[in-house]
């Protein structure tokens, strides 16, 4: 029973799946943010686009 506690204590398994699960977390906000910025440019040229179609 004391080897099994040792040796959660010392492996590092536990620490790199956090590590990638952070990573994975800053790369979705990442892409959140550039979507939501995308979104915003392209509804604009959206709306030129169609004021220029109808001709208002």
């Amino acid at each position: 029973m004391r080897n099994f506690f040792k040796t959660l204590l010392v492996a590092e398994d536990g620490a790199t799946m956090v590590e990638y699960a952070l990573m994975v977390a800053l790369i979705g906000a990442a892409l959140i943010t550039a979507v939501t910025g995308l979104k915003t440019a392209i509804s604009g040229q959206f709306s030129d686009v169609s004021t220029t179609v109808t001709g208002s």
